[in-house]
């Protein structure tokens, strides 16, 4: 039912003719006003075919589909994206019933202009966190009456905004120094890349130069002419090897016999005593258990057991066991006794030339001796004592360049994929990686490693619990109020950091975590958020993210 009261104000407020431009009719925010501007004639915003009279505007009833026409009152509040659903008349498929209108606007005069539900417009209560000057209220229903309170809210929220405007103030100072801190570590990888690249350069051509030292020592090594340790001719060195290898079976039968010896004292013991134990048991007494024990021992007694040595095998044991040196049998210093050899000979020869006929001599005969070796004719000479220093330092030398060079081209790898990471803009991520900030919230401590992982921590003690590894800097699209003290993520696009693959959860998921930035003065974790089984949500404030990303939707405009 229209309100006649109503219709009498809004047809006196069509009658009523300046020379200025109409005000804006009550509820409309400035950025709607040109649909207001026709004095006589009102079109639906959403609905341009529906016209309606002036007078119709705020009268209490919902004539337009979108609700334009009742930006004062709420008749169609049922519209509204900030008011609760309510049964209204069905819509016509060809009719745009898109809401046209935020809500009723406040101007607030003194402070910050908003949109409130139409729902809570003349209901009787004063909503001064939205409409401070009482606007809400302008019918004064049940008596009630909302004072203007714009004047000291403002002065409050200024004073706050101006806390606010120099936290943030310092937060952008601080987010400098980081910045400058990350390009510095960034500059610091790039240089280290310019002098890895030097390094290897320089390594490859000294891994180089080295296995042609290297391949030179082989040749040299090849061309030795080896003599037996000792002077020993090729028998000798024969009668040695045996006369090791009998040396080693000789302490091998040793201590077999020794092994036997024991056996033979442990089964003379159990034999003792199972043997008393027969002859003193008790016949008499019923015991199942024994008397198989008993009649075993009977049938192990009366079987032939074979004989475990004898005197005349242990006498020949103990003359087997003697040194070569003391048995007589063999004599091997007449087989060890050194022989001159062909190349003793030669090498004899030699010293009677002329020192540049035998130096050219001495390289013809191991040249000779090398192609010898590659070809397969002969063999290769080994010494007994292993290779020379020369080769070994000369193998030794290139391995060490070989794993310098190694690890300097896995540390260009490595900093090369450092470079390519994503560390959000200005790198700035780069300066904090590793560092921690920790909050406490009830019975667990939580902490926030940059571009590391996220864990959870027991106060009552116990093994840490990690809630995610870092992935990827992303972005996200956020639509929270902003608490007075400005520790909020507020609306607008913000920076996150996915941290997935945290420990299993039980009869769940692998813990995640999403930390979700907004600008501060210092790192500090806001607020911890279970949202379903071990996927975690943190708000946390920094200042490396001021500026950056931040694109607030501003839903109002100041009107002073």
């Amino acid at each position: 039912m229209r309100n006649t009261y109503l219709l009498l104000l809004s047809g006196a407020a069509v009658r009523t003719v300046v020379a200025a431009e109409a005000p804006r009719p009550r509820g409309v925010g400035p950025e709607f006003a040109k649909y207001y501007k026709d004095s006589e004639t009102f079109t639906c915003i959403s609905a341009p075919s529906i016209h309606l009279p002036i007078a119709h505007l705020n009268d209490d009833f919902c004539d337009c589909p979108d609700g334009s026409d009742e930006p004062g009152t709420s008749a169609c509040a049922h519209l509204s994206p900030l008011s609760p659903a309510s049964f209204g008349s069905t819509p016509s498929d060809n009719i745009d019933t898109t809401v046209a209108l935020p809500g009723f606007y406040c101007k607030n005069k003194g402070h910050q202009p908003s949109y409130v539900p139409f729902t809570a417009i003349n209901d009787g209560v004063c909503d001064y966190e939205f409409c401070c000057d009482g606007s809400d209220e302008w019918a004064k229903v049940g008596g009630v009456k909302c004072e203007d309170r714009c004047k000291e809210i403002g002065k409050e929220w200024k004073k706050q905004d101006e806390q606010r405007q120099k936290s943030l103030s310092n937060a952008a100072k601080r987010r400098k120094d980081i910045v400058a801190d990350a390009s510095r570590l960034r500059k610091e990888v790039e240089d280290r890349l310019q002098s890895l690249r030097t390094e290897i350069q320089g390594g490859e051509m000294k891994v180089k130069a080295l296995e042609s030292d290297l391949a030179e020592a082989e040749r040299q090594e090849k061309s030795k002419v080896v003599k037996s340790p000792k002077g020993l001719s090729k028998m000798g060195l024969l009668a040695q090897l045996v006369k090791d290898r009998i040396e080693e079976l000789r302490e091998s039968l040793m201590e077999v016999r020794s092994q036997r010896d024991t056996g033979k004292a442990r089964i003379a013991e159990l034999e003792g005593i199972l043997s008393t134990f027969k002859e003193e048991y008790n016949p008499n007494f019923n015991d199942e258990g024994v008397k198989r024990a008993v009649r075993s021992w009977e049938n192990y007694a009366a079987r032939d057991k074979p004989a475990i040595g004898d005197d005349a095998h242990d006498r020949d044991l103990d003359e087997i066991a003697k040194p070569d040196g003391e048995t007589g049998a063999i004599k091997w210093s007449e087989w060890e006794e050194p022989e001159e050899s062909d190349v003793d000979v030669l090498y004899k020869f030699e010293a009677y030339l002329p020192t540049s006929v035998r130096d050219w001599l001495d390289q013809k005969l191991r040249d000779l001796r090398v192609i010898l070796v590659d070809n397969g004719i002969l063999a290769t000479a080994h010494s007994p004592d292993g290779e020379s220093k020369e080769l070994e330092d000369a193998r030794n030398a290139l391995k060490a360049a070989q794993d310098s060079l190694n690890d300097n081209i896995k540390q260009l790898t490595t900093h090369q994929e450092d470079l390519e990471k994503d560390y959000g803009a200005d790198d700035v991520f780069r300066a904090l990686k590793g560092q921690c900030v920790s909050k406490d919230s009830g019975e667990y401590t939580y902490e926030l490693c940059w571009l590391d992982k996220t864990k959870q921590k027991s106060k009552k003690g116990g093994s840490q619990t990690t809630m995610g590894n870092f992935v990827s800097v992303d972005k996200i699209m956020v639509d929270d109020e902003m608490p007075p003290n400005g520790k909020g993520l507020g609306s607008g696009e913000r920076v996150a950091l996915r941290y997935e693959n945290g420990q299993h959860c039980w009869n769940g998921p692998n813990r995640s975590t999403l930390v979700v930035l907004a600008c501060a003065e210092k790192d500090e974790v806001w607020k911890i958020t279970e949202e379903e089984k071990c996927v975690y949500r943190m708000e946390v404030g920094t200042p490396a993210v001021c500026g950056v990303g931040e694109k607030n939707e501003d839903k109002s405009r100041d009107e002073l």
